[in-house]
């Protein structure tokens, strides 16, 4: 899987103002600024991001995953 392949299933399943995607074509780090994280634990929103990759999660297309999921307003008071 290319790193444009899982931006655009990420961003099909969940609304996303930024996505930044490093990785190896197995092992992936995101970072994901989303409307939808509002008033979610991290976990929760974890678990959000991996219900729109379904099962590409269980069959290997992505091996893993590490993320850093954000909030509009707190990606804005990230330092840049």
């Amino acid at each position: 899987m290319t790193a444009d392949q899982l931006q655009a299933l990420i961003a099909a399943g969940l609304t996303c103002e930024h996505i930044e995607l490093t990785g190896d074509g197995r092992h992936w780090y995101a970072t994901i600024v989303s409307a939808e994280f509002e008033g979610r634990r991290a976990i929760q929103r974890h678990q959000r991001v991996y219900a729109t990759l379904g099962q590409r999660m269980q069959t290997d297309e992505v091996h893993a995953l590490s993320m850093k999921t954000y909030t509009p307003a707190e990606w804005a008071a990230q330092p840049k």
